[in-house]
């Protein structure tokens, strides 16, 4: 092992460290919301995953970026068998270790490259998409700032990605050509025979140098976009999988109820309960009462928060969402942007301050508007539409929830027809004796 594979074992493992130290944040921020059991029906769950995060179903109802979306994807999966190969030779000095596979290795190479090329162009119309076509949904008003800069840095770090590799490839051809030690002859070149032209006339040496620079180029560059990773919204790479895996399986439609509230009711109704008893079983009773729906992220379960990280802000639920579509303030993309900003802050402010600490801040009016909460028609356009089976409406309508039962502060459209529910059992103004008056009307 000569020195260069002892500084790139060093910058290996010091990257490996880094990303599973940043997973491990993620993961604890998204475990501070409450728990919430969904080991219901694995052979559903399993299915799902397949179908919407393998299979890449629900991207394809837009053709197009659909399309382009799965050629990103699997060249992004497949390209990186190749990763391994670079990291063996890596460590251990070799040149190309997998290459006596023979001819499944030339077959391989070829595909890796023409892989690499359609990733390429695939991210160039991606890039042309959001910065010159503008097509609506990229150029929203949540997507000012940084999320704009980190859709493009990452096209633009795979097409860097790309390009190094086409060349690195052609470079390594033209030193095989040249009978170059240590470059066995092996792999098959479809794209990057038409880049090693570029080394004709140049030195042994010149082009050598160019082969390690663009292969360090290369590996530091896949390195970085892994660690780059859990600071951008392309996480979803990773958590696509077991988001989707979570995801409600239950008709759109269906609400959930709370437990503390059920049981409460069902206590009312007992003539032979314990007034006194903990409305939620096997709660303690000097445990702090839980809120009511949702104030902040804390409140809300751990699917919802990791539908927040995952999040992909492709602005899919927004497009489709018919309040937004009317120009009022919701935007379902909005709503999952916020709630991630706010679990970061909020696990910041835990890793400073402790975790008995307070910063004053909630999601709720310091990051999501009541205008926006009240805007939703509960019409499930954006869970159908999401790719990743995100769920915007749950977090909506747990702060809803919060905002009625805990602050009393709904509409007075809604307050009009809980006051008539409760005096008449109905939501109309009129008793229930008058309930059939209109027939004879008619």
């Amino acid at each position: 092992m000569g020195i260069s594979n002892l500084i790139f074992a060093v910058i290996l493992g010091a990257a490996a460290f880094l990303f599973g130290k940043n997973v491990l944040k993620i993961k604890r921020n998204i475990m501070l919301g409450r728990d919430l059991d969904r080991s219901d029906r694995s052979f559903d769950r399993w299915m799902t995953m397949a179908r919407v995060a393998l299979g890449q179903s629900k991207m394809v109802v837009r053709p197009v970026a659909g399309f382009l979306h799965i050629l990103v994807y699997v060249g992004f999966v497949i390209i990186n068998i190749e990763v391994l190969e670079i990291v063996i030779d890596g460590l251990i000095g070799t040149h190309r270790a997998f290459a006596f596979m023979g001819v499944l290795y030339d077959f391989l190479i070829g595909s890796f490259e023409i892989l690499a090329f359609l990733v390429l162009v695939s991210c160039l119309i991606f890039l042309i998409r959001r910065n010159i076509i503008q097509i609506k949904r990229f150029v929203m008003k949540e997507m000012d700032g940084w999320p704009k800069t980190d859709a493009n840095l990452i096209l633009i770090f795979e097409v860097l990605l790309m390009s190094a590799f086409l060349l690195m490839q052609g470079a390594d051809l033209s030193l095989q050509r040249m009978g170059a030690d240590h470059y066995i002859q092996a792999g098959s070149f479809p794209i990057s025979s038409f880049l090693s032209p570029l080394f004709d006339g140049m030195s042994m040496e010149a082009v050598y140098g160019f082969e390690r620079g663009l292969w360090w180029f290369h590996i530091l560059g896949i390195l970085g976009f892994l660690n780059y990773l859990p600071y951008s919204k392309h996480f979803h790479i990773i958590l696509a999988f077991p988001n989707t895996y979570y995801s409600k399986l239950e008709p759109k439609g269906s609400f959930t109820n709370m437990e503390s509230v059920t049981k409460e009711v069902q206590m009312m109704m007992d003539p032979n309960a314990d007034p006194f008893a903990s409305p939620v079983e096997g709660a303690d009773d000097d445990d702090e009462p839980q809120r009511f729906g949702a104030k902040d992220v804390n409140d809300l379960n751990w699917v919802q928060l990791m539908n927040a990280y995952s999040c992909t802000e492709c602005g899919r639920c927004t497009s489709e969402c018919p309040a937004n579509q009317t120009g009022k303030l919701l935007s379902p993309r909005k709503i999952m942007m916020d709630t991630r900003d706010r679990l970061e802050e909020y696990g910041e402010n835990l890793d400073k301050n402790g975790k008995d600490s307070e910063d004053g801040k909630f999601l709720l009016d310091d990051y999501v508007l009541r205008e926006e909460l009240w805007a939703c028609t509960s019409c499930n356009a954006c869970t159908q539409a999401c790719p990743l089976n995100i769920d915007p409406l749950s977090i909506i309508l747990d702060m809803r929830r919060y905002l009625v039962m805990e602050e009393s502060a709904a509409p007075t459209e809604l307050n009009m027809m809980f006051s008539n529910v409760e005096n008449n059992g109905a939501p109309w103004q009129f008793p229930a004796v008058d309930r059939l008056n209109w027939k004879d009307e008619a």
